[in-house]
C-alpha cells in the first residue's frame, strides 16, 4: 500500500510541477500571453476595466491581484478543469480539447498497439529464425522503414491516395452526414477517415520495434525451458510467439503505455497533415495564432496522458512478469 501511495503521488507532483510551470510561463514569460492580450484588446479601444474582464475570463486570473493570489486562483480553476478561453475557437478550451480527445487516443492508440504487435510478432519469428533468408529480408525491411519519417510517409498517402486517386478522404474525421451513434455505418466512416493516418504512423514504426523485439529475444534463445520447449516437439510458432515473445516483450512493455502519451505530442504534425481535429490539430492552431489558453491547456492534457501511462505501466507490470509482484513490498521497507 505505500509503495502505491507513493506512486500516485509522484504522479500528482508532476502534475502540479507542469501546472506550476504553465503559471510561469503565463504571468513572467516576455511577450506572452497577459502582454500579448491586453495589447490587442487596447487597440480595440476598449477600456481599463474591461481589458482585466477579458483577461480574466481568457486566462482565469486577475492581472491586478497579488501574485500568490493569482497563482491560487490559477490552480483552482485547472483543478476545476477550467482552462480558460480559447482565442482562436472562443469557447472554453476544456470543451474543445476534451471533445478532441477522444479521437486523438483512439487514433493514436490503435497505431501504437497495431505497431507493436506487428513489431513484436516479426521480432520474435527472426529472433527463431536467426540467420535464415527471412530474418535477413525483414531486417532490411524493418531498417528501411524505420528510416522513413512518419510525415514524409502522411504527405505521400494524402498526396496518392487521397487526391491522386481519391480513394481516401484528404481531411476530417467521420461523415458528417451520418448521424452518430454506436452502429456500423458511422463506425465504418470513423475508420475510413482514420484509414491513412494509422498507415502513415504503422508502416515506419513497427521496423524499430522488430528490431528491438529480434536483439531481446536473441538474448533469451538459449534458455533451458526453450530447450525444454523444442524436446516437447512443440510447433514453432508457439515456441516463437508464446515463450520467445512473452519473455522478450517485457522490456517493451512499458514503452507501449508510455508510447501512447508521447504519441499525443507527436500528432500535432499527423493531424494537421490530415486536417484529423484532435489534440493535435489544434495545439498547432493554438501556436499559430498564439492562443495560449489552448496551447497550456493542451501541454496539461499531453503531460496527463503521459503520467497515467506511466503510472499504468508501473502499477501492472507484476502482471506480466510475476517476478516483479514483490517489488513494491521490498520497496515499502
Amino acid at each position: 500500500m505505500n509503495w502505491l501511495i507513493k506512486r500516485v503521488g509522484q504522479a500528482i507532483f508532476t502534475l502540479w510541477v507542469v501546472v506550476t510551470l504553465s503559471f510561469v510561463l503565463i504571468r513572467f514569460m516576455p511577450g506572452g500571453p497577459l502582454d500579448y492580450l491586453k495589447v490587442q484588446l487596447r487597440e480595440q479601444g476598449l477600456p481599463p476595466s474591461t481589458v482585466n474582464n477579458y483577461v480574466q475570463d481568457y486566462i482565469q486570473m486577475v492581472p491586478d491581484d497579488p501574485l500568490w493570489v493569482q497563482y491560487v486562483d490559477y490552480i483552482t480553476a485547472v483543478v476545476q478543469g477550467n482552462f480558460g478561453q480559447s482565442y482562436y475557437t472562443n469557447e472554453p478550451v476544456f470543451e474543445t480539447l476534451a471533445a478532441a480527445m477522444p479521437w486523438t487516443v483512439f487514433l493514436m492508440s490503435i497505431a501504437t498497439f497495431v505497431t507493436f504487435g506487428i513489431g513484436i510478432a516479426l521480432g520474435s519469428l527472426m529472433a527463431y529464425l536467426e540467420g535464415s533468408k527471412f530474418d535477413s529480408t525483414m531486417t532490411v525491411v524493418s531498417i528501411v522503414l524505420t528510416s522513413i519519417p512518419y510525415y514524409v510517409l502522411a504527405v505521400l498517402l494524402v498526396y496518392v491516395m487521397g487526391y491522386q486517386l481519391s480513394y481516401f478522404p484528404t481531411g476530417g474525421r467521420v461523415d458528417t452526414s451520418l448521424s452518430a451513434g454506436f452502429h456500423w455505418p458511422y463506425v465504418r466512416s470513423i475508420l475510413y477517415y482514420a484509414a491513412l493516418p494509422l498507415v502513415s504512423m504503422i508502416i515506419p514504426g513497427w521496423g524499430g520495434t522488430a528490431l528491438s523485439m529480434r536483439g531481446n529475444s536473441i538474448s533469451i534463445l538459449g534458455e533451458d525451458y526453450l530447450r525444454v520447449a523444442r524436446l516437447r516437439g512443440l510447433p514453432r510458432r508457439r515456441i516463437a510467439l508464446r515463450y520467445v515473445a512473452r519473455n522478450a516483450m517485457l522490456p517493451l512493455y512499458t514503452g507501449i503505455l508510455i508510447s501512447i502519451g508521447f504519441m499525443l505530442g507527436g500528432s500535432v504534425i499527423l493531424e494537421t497533415i490530415f486536417n484529423y481535429t484532435g489534440i493535435g490539430y489544434y495545439l498547432f492552431e493554438a501556436v499559430s495564432s498564439r492562443d495560449y489558453p489552448m496551447m497550456m491547456g493542451a501541454f496539461i492534457f499531453i503531460t496527463i496522458a503521459v503520467v497515467i501511462g506511466v503510472l499504468v505501466a508501473d502499477l501492472t507490470y507484476h502482471k506480466i512478469d510475476p517476478r516483479a509482484a514483490g517489488e513494491g513490498e521490498r520497496e515499502a521497507y
